[in-house]
C-alpha cells in the first residue's frame, strides 16, 4: 500500500504543471523565460518585486514593468541590426548592476586610464 501510494504521489508530482505565465507580451512562455527573467534581476540590481507585483505578477500596475518592457524591445531592435545572429546588447551592456543606465565613466574607470 505504501509502495503504491508512493507512486501515485511520483505520478501527480510528474503531471502537475505550473500554471502558465500570463500577460507576455515580449517574451516567449518557454524554458527560457525564467532565465532570461534572473539575467534582467542582476543586470538592474533588483529583484523580482522592482518591476512585479509578487501577488499578481501578470499585473502592469507597476510602471517599471512598462519600462522593462520598453528596453526590452529596443535591445531586440539594436541587435536585428547586426546580421550575423549574435546578441551584441543586453540590459547589462548599459545597466551594469544599476536601475539608471551608465552614460559616462565612473570615477574609477577615470582613474584607470
Amino acid at each position: 500500500m505504501k509502495l503504491l501510494s508512493t507512486a501515485l504521489l511520483v505520478a501527480a508530482l510528474a503531471l502537475a504543471q505550473p500554471p502558465a505565465p500570463k500577460n507576455l507580451k515580449l517574451l516567449p512562455a518557454d524554458d527560457k523565460l525564467i532565465p532570461t527573467m534572473r539575467s534582467f534581476t542582476t543586470a538592474l540590481g533588483v529583484k523580482c518585486d522592482y518591476c512585479h507585483n509578487v501577488k499578481d505578477f501578470s499585473s502592469d500596475e507597476k510602471e517599471e514593468k512598462g519600462f522593462a518592457r520598453h528596453m526590452i524591445t529596443m535591445a531586440k531592435d539594436i541587435n536585428g541590426n547586426f546580421h550575423d545572429g549574435k546578441v551584441h546588447v543586453t540590459c547589462y551592456t548599459c545597466h551594469r548592476g544599476a536601475t539608471e543606465p551608465a552614460t559616462a565613466p565612473t570615477e574609477a574607470t577615470k582613474a584607470g586610464q
